[in-house]
């Protein structure tokens, strides 16, 4: 795979698989489009820049592993993994439908090839992310994983069981993305349960700590090339989103953490997004 180096392509890279999460969850009249959207330049730069994968072989074994640990936010996934050849695009208006490989939350046992985590009951993704991170760092085959999870699943306690046991054991191949966008399905993070000060808990707990305006692409990039040189700990970047980023009558909006638009909103969305339909 050729990685993207050209700023002005991974944003409209990012802009075209946002059109396509929501063209996704539209079909579908149900999803999580306000996370997907919000999240979908970080991914960019990760998928196109940074990852080591292999479309054409989905099980390579020295390739990087990427953990959704917020699994409702799988559009974007979905759209990432049709672009970059893992299946067919055309599989993407199956999404939540009766019998489709894409689930409303992924599977590894039904999903497509380059799913590495069935998310769902969230809170579980960091720890399952750190010990693959800790069987990676042992066998004859290295590689490195990256988890995303999110703001409101941080308020669940295994999140920091898992947090804990990866500075204890130095797992210095791990690289958490928080979804930092201050919502959650309830209403903002700060009103259902504060998570501040996120980024000095995550220092008190022995992390590196980068936080970022995961909109802007110099400080993801500069983010990716800190966090992959090696310090002896894993490393969490605060990611600074926008939940329903592009999309104006969606930013910002918690009700846009689920929910589908209706044909005049998709239309108006994606001629923002400067997509045809």
């Amino acid at each position: 795979m050729e990685a993207i180096i050209d700023l002005n392509s991974l944003q409209q890279k990012a802009n075209q698989l946002r059109a396509e999460v929501l063209k996704m969850v539209y079909a579908a009249q149900s999803g999580h489009p306000g996370g997907a959207l919000g999240v979908a330049d970080v991914l960019t730069v990760l998928f196109y820049r940074y990852l080591r994968h292999r479309p054409s072989e989905p099980t390579w074994p020295a390739r990087d592993r990427f953990i959704l640990s917020n699994g409702h936010t799988c559009p974007i996934l979905y759209a990432l993994l049709a672009d970059l050849g893992y299946f067919e695009r055309d599989k993407l208006a199956t999404f939540r439908k009766l019998g489709s490989e894409l689930q409303g939350h992924p599977s590894v046992v039904k999903g497509p090839p380059g799913i590495e985590y069935s998310g769902g009951s969230l809170g579980n993704g960091l720890s399952f992310a750190l010990g693959t991170a800790l069987a990676g760092r042992m066998g004859p085959e290295p590689f490195r994983v990256f988890c995303m999870l999110s703001d409101g699943e941080s308020q669940e306690g295994q999140v920091w069981e898992a947090a804990m046991a990866a500075a204890h054991f130095q797992v210095d191949n791990l690289i958490a993305i928080l979804d930092r966008n201050n919502c959650q399905i309830d209403g903002p993070t700060d009103r259902v349960m504060s998570l501040e000060p996120v980024a000095p808990k995550w220092r008190a707990f022995g992390w590196q700590v980068i936080e970022i305006d995961a909109h802007d692409y110099q400080q993801i990039i500069q983010a990716f090339e800190r966090a992959l040189k090696p310090v002896g700990r894993p490393t969490i970047i605060i990611a600074h989103t926008v939940m329903g980023k592009g999309v104006d009558f969606m930013e910002g909006d918690y009700r846009w953490h689920h929910g589908a638009p209706t044909a005049e909103q998709l239309a108006a969305a994606l001629k923002q997004l400067g997509v045809q339909g």
